[in-house]
């Protein structure tokens, strides 16, 4: 349940005009930021991003106009984190696909106002009887975001148990394209990847990705930075990762959209996800006592 009430998160955590807490859709607890360098709002439930707009630009994270804002569903775009297991639970049918980590309230631990302006949110996952039941090892997830002239996000998962446990992980960032079947995604030329709508049939990727049907990948031994190439926005989504070598390239394109509740018909034609991962075969062991760092760094050229 939501451990504070507004006002008392405006107490303890608020930043004047820089950072409130606010009642959002559905009566769900909301960060509004404001600063010098962009505007963004955060979910208190998934600790999650649903809009960031660098000043002079529009709108980089997209949002379905149908997205659910329920306690316990997930909210469909924005950035949701994928954790402790990304996909399916490789042997409970019944645990939730991706974890619980995007469905639960997570606490604020900190904010701050940095002296160039940007401001910074820190969230960490709480244990429960719920979560203890589909995660049964002690640990801490520890979210860092600054919010600035880029939109840095951090993962630590921290190993305060006694043995080790695997996780597997991702940023499922949804990003606001003018029109997909316009937009170019490159630094993934020769990477080899495994094709989900191809029964995972492994392929290499050859040229820029585009999009022109459903497509939903794993693209393995990523390394330097990735571009979204919008041409009908006339920007550039620039992404620089840390802590992986995976990449998730996904649209559902119109059959699947049709098929979705909290997608509108035509919405797959305004986004694309390219995620920051650790998934597929790329898991991550973490050692009694060792944390892991997964980071993304999102900035914009237009």
């Amino acid at each position: 349940g939501l451990l504070m009430t507004i006002d008392e998160l405006n107490r303890r955590f608020g930043l004047t005009s820089m950072l409130m807490f606010v009642e959002g859709k559905g009566g769900m607890p909301v960060i509004e930021v404001s600063n010098s360098h962009c505007k963004a709002r955060i979910s208190l439930q998934g600790a999650q991003v649903t809009s960031w707009v660098p000043s002079g630009e529009v709108e980089v994270i997209w949002l379905s106009s149908d997205a659910s804002f329920k306690l316990g569903k997930s909210i469909r775009g924005g950035i949701p984190v994928c954790w402790p297991w990304f996909g399916a639970h490789e042997s409970e049918t019944d645990f939730p696909a991706h974890g619980h980590a995007r469905t639960i309230f997570w606490d604020v631990l900190d904010t701050e106002a940095m002296d160039d302006g940007t401001s910074v949110i820190q969230f960490k996952i709480v244990d429960n009887e719920a979560t203890r039941r589909l995660w049964p090892y002690s640990s801490d997830l520890i979210m860092t975001m600054r919010f600035g002239a880029a939109l840095e996000i951090e993962l630590l998962t921290r190993n305060t148990d006694n043995k080790p446990f695997k996780i597997t992980q991702a940023l499922h960032t949804y990003f606001y394209v003018g029109d997909i079947g316009k937009v170019r995604v490159q630094g993934l030329d020769g990477v080899e990847y495994l094709d989900k709508v191809d029964d995972f049939a492994e392929k290499t990727q050859s040229g820029p990705v585009t999009i022109n049907g459903e497509v939903d990948r794993i693209y393995r031994g990523v390394s330097g930075e990735l571009v979204i190439e919008d041409e009908s926005l006339g920007r550039k989504i620039w992404i620089a990762s840390s802590g992986c070598s995976t990449a998730v390239v996904w649209n559902p394109w119109s059959e699947i959209a049709a098929s979705m509740g909290d997608l509108d018909d035509d919405d797959y034609r305004k986004m694309i996800c390219v995620e920051t991962a650790n998934a597929g075969p790329e898991t991550v062991e973490v050692a009694a006592g060792n944390s892991y760092r997964l980071e993304a760094v999102y900035t914009i050229e237009s």
